[in-house]
């Protein structure tokens, strides 16, 4: 049996918590930022969760559990 590969797009973009849950970096704080509230920025600075829906798509690309 070969070894499953991880996407190496994601195993950048995604990190596993202690938990086992996996983190992730929030969206639209690239460009356009004059516009956008300096608390909104902000606040999209920290990681967020993957979320129920998406975790299963993430496992697969990261092969966790295979």
């Amino acid at each position: 049996m070969p070894k499953v590969k991880t996407n190496s797009s994601a195993k950048k973009r995604f990190k596993l918590t202690g938990t086992g849950k996996i983190a992730r970096k929030n969206a639209f704080k690239s460009h356009i930022l004059t516009k956008k509230s300096t608390k909104r920025k902000r606040n999209l600075t920290q990681t967020s969760l993957v979320s129920n829906a998406d975790m299963g798509n993430v496992k697969r690309m990261l092969a966790i559990g295979k």
